[in-house]
């Protein structure tokens, strides 16, 4: 699904969502082409408490936590410098 079938699928909710198709723009945009919804939730806390526990787990996978209140999804690329 895309973002717009998405917000009109769930309504005023949290999700975590996993990009299935994705790329970064020249502007270090990340664009989400299509997306599958992991879980939805109506607490923002616990659906952050979640996407934690499942970004750990699955640390190879695309997965974001994002509000269906947003019309469009602006995510930015950050690269980091030095030692991790």
């Amino acid at each position: 699904m895309n973002w717009q079938s998405l917000r009109e699928a769930y309504p005023d909710q949290w999700l975590i969502v996993e990009a299935l198709s994705a790329f970064t723009a020249p502007d270090h945009t990340r664009i989400l082409e299509r997306l599958s919804v992991i879980e939805q939730f109506t607490d923002g806390t616990i659906a952050f408490s979640r996407y934690r526990v499942l970004h750990q787990q699955f640390p190879d996978r695309e997965f974001y936590f994002v509000h269906t209140s947003r019309e469009e999804l602006d995510i930015q690329e950050v690269q980091w410098v030095g030692v991790q």
